[in-house]
């Protein structure tokens, strides 16, 4: 009986031990924190993301032991607004301690480290600064990217579509009317973009330059850039909300299915069977090249003349394309056809012609006789002054005019039927 209450004994001691060592209501918790100790760095107060400008004593290194430069090459219209602005860029990476060098007879910019140099990364700006100037950026704009929260990115965009009509169709889509949908961009990402020739720059944020990038190569992919302006609206005023910060919101963006709309071929008129008429005979197999070689008389003929034959038919078809382009330059020489009157206007315009040339007849009658009768007039006093000069004597009276109830015998002075006697002249 001792035996096995001590067995029990036993088994109730380990019992115990078990329950104590499994962390019964009465063991005490371990204290992981018990040596984390309070650092000052960790407090909500400060912003990690913060990047504190770098200055020459951050720098225990000194000067770099050897040169870094950059180089890159700029187009011939460039040229003009880089020299004017030239002395505004070296002046600025001076006070980096960064030269410039600009090149007109290789069309290059060089930017090298010096041993005032106290930024090792500065070099890598300067690099970014020319290659903007390279690409079309003001000035003014390209000296920020020496700032260090400011970052570029040039996207080239030429590679992206081989027809050039449609790569131009497309980035003129990236700038929209007047600049419109450019200027949306620019403003939802916070970024400058600016599109010119085969590559767009954009400077800003990571952030924004990753959203630029990927609208970008969207719109050259044939999609427009106002479904990715829509989905940066809504986030912008998504973002605005705190409630909504740890949610997703993917159910709040809109979803675009691309639809390829297949053009719809004209269906040819199917004929009836009842209109044909039928027979039980298969239709004729159509004749081979060599049964047609055979018919046109061309399979028995040599090398020489089948060469000599193809010549003919060339310059048979040269002859009759010059034939053709010389009728059409000879098109703008034709005169052009003029609208005949009609009938009626035709039967007028006759009618009134031949009354203006009926007119012109007895006009031109009228003064031809008018002008007989003046040269008889003047014969007849010619003839007069002669025979007064001649017979030496007075000057024969005046006639007076005469009227419609004088008769020719009163005119004359005599009032008989006789006719007037004419003057013997006399020499003696």
């Amino acid at each position: 009986m001792e035996v096995e209450r001590v067995d029990a004994s036993s088994n109730g001691g380990g019992h115990q031990q078990s329950e104590g060592a499994g962390g019964g209501p009465d063991a005490q918790k371990k204290n992981h924190k018990k040596y984390r100790k309070p650092k000052p760095w960790d407090d909500d107060s400060i912003d990690h993301w913060k990047i504190d400008p770098f200055k020459a004593e951050d720098n225990a290194g000194g000067s770099f032991r050897e040169e870094s430069s950059f180089a890159t090459l700029f187009p011939k219209y460039r040229e003009k607004y880089l020299r004017e602005v030239w002395p505004i860029v070296t002046s600025t990476l001076k006070s980096h301690g960064v030269d410039c060098v600009l090149n007109l007879v290789e069309g290059s910019m060089t930017v090298k480290t010096t041993r005032r140099t106290f930024d090792p990364f500065i070099v890598l700006k300067s690099r970014d600064l020319i290659k903007l100037l390279a690409r079309s950026v003001p000035v003014q704009q390209a000296v920020k990217i020496l700032q260090d929260d400011t970052a570029c990115d040039i996207i080239k965009i030429r590679g992206t579509v081989r027809n050039k009509e449609r790569f131009v169709k497309r980035r003129q889509r990236l700038i929209g009317p007047n600049g419109a949908t450019l200027k949306a961009l620019e403003i939802l990402s916070g970024c400058y973009i600016l599109v010119q020739g085969n590559t767009v720059a954009s400077m800003g944020s990571y952030k924004g330059l990753k959203e630029v990038r990927r609208i970008v190569m969207d719109c050259m992919d044939n999609v427009h850039p106002i479904y990715n302006i829509k989905t940066l609206m809504i986030k912008r005023e998504l973002a605005k909300d705190p409630k909504l910060a740890n949610e997703n919101w993917e159910r709040f963006l809109p979803k675009y299915k691309k639809k390829n709309i297949k053009k719809r071929k004209e269906r040819k008129p199917r004929k009836d069977k009842d209109d044909q008429d039928y027979t039980p005979f298969p239709p004729p197999m159509p004749p081979s090249k060599l049964d047609l070689a055979i018919e046109s008389g061309e399979y028995f003929l040599t090398e020489q003349e089948k060469q000599k034959q193809k010549q003919k038919e060339k310059l048979q078809k040269r002859w009759e394309a010059k034939q053709l382009k010389k009728a059409e330059r000879e098109k703008d020489f034709v005169a052009p056809k003029e609208d005949l009157p009609s009938s009626s206007l035709s039967s007028a315009l006759r009618t009134q012609k031949k009354a203006a040339a009926e007119v012109s007849t007895e006009a031109l009658r009228e003064s031809i006789l008018r002008r007989e009768s003046q040269k008889k007039d003047q014969g007849q006093k010619r003839k007069a002054r002669g025979e007064d000069f001649i017979l030496g004597g007075a000057s024969p009276a005046k006639k007076p005019k005469a009227t419609g109830d004088q008769s020719p015998a009163t005119l004359n002075g005599d009032d008989s039927d006789a006719k007037p006697k004419k003057k013997k002249m006399s020499l003696f």
